[in-house]
């Protein structure tokens, strides 16, 4: 792999004590074994269960260069998580996943392997192609997840199988540009971005990969995030 190849993972926590060490421990793990150059950038949002003191033990142990802090006031927004660390990313690749083990870190190195393979723009993990599955959600969920990529590929035309996914790899300065026209905030995010980026004529890859439901804690989605998800997918149409 070229020198100059550095990974950035963007994890957003909220409420993420006793997963964050694990995932941490995986993704650090993941990174070593296969010799590629990583910083981990954690941007948590004033989480009342301690995951910022968690956080500052884990970047003593792994170092700072390797985790990076970027604590904000209160509870902001996924979107404008992922933004607030975009803003301290210096790797040629950003990674943008969850800290509670849905997304696992062992499907990164296929996910780098695609993108070194087709020379695409983005990589994006998907639960509806390939070997790629859910776990851990009762028949109820199942259906809200795929009537909402239903609803999203009927609706926008996205050319992907899993809009509403949110394990993925960019390239830096693509995530930038499109991170810069993107307009959701919350849990439409991952599929705006997504949606602009294919208008915008960049290269989309997919990679199968398993989804587990959280270890601990509990779902943050509900039923005012289903409303904002549909009100989303309508104002895309419109917009884009």
């Amino acid at each position: 792999m070229a020198p100059q190849e550095k990974y950035t993972v963007i994890l957003p926590t909220y409420n993420e004590r006793r997963n964050l060490p694990i995932i941490i421990w995986l993704l650090n793990r993941t990174f070593t074994e296969n010799n590629l150059d990583y910083e981990i950038i954690i941007v948590d949002d004033a989480s009342p269960d301690g995951t910022l003191a968690i956080a500052e033990q884990l970047q003593n142990l792994y170092g700072p260069t390797h985790i990076l802090l970027r604590p904000r006031a209160g509870k902001l927004g996924l979107g404008t998580a992922y933004v607030h660390g975009l803003r301290s990313a210096t790797g040629t690749f950003v990674i943008i996943m969850d800290a509670d083990f849905s997304h696992h870190p062992k499907f990164i190195p296929s996910m780098i392997a695609t993108q070194r393979r087709t020379n695409c723009d983005i990589v994006t993990g998907t639960r509806y192609a390939g070997d790629g599955g859910v776990y851990g959600w009762d028949l109820k969920r199942k259906m809200v997840s795929r009537g909402a990529n239903l609803v999203a590929d009927t609706v926008l035309r996205p050319g992907v199988s899993d809009l509403t996914g949110s394990f993925r790899l960019y390239r830096r300065e693509v995530l930038e540009k499109v991170v810069g026209v993107t307009e959701s905030k919350g849990y439409t995010f991952q599929m705006e971005l997504m949606t602009r980026a294919k208008g915008m004529g960049y290269r989309v890859e997919e990679c199968p990969i398993s989804f587990v439901d959280r270890v601990y804690g509990e779902s943050k989605l509900g039923g005012e995030e289903i409303v904002e998800y549909l009100k989303g997918v309508l104002s895309l149409w419109v917009k884009v």
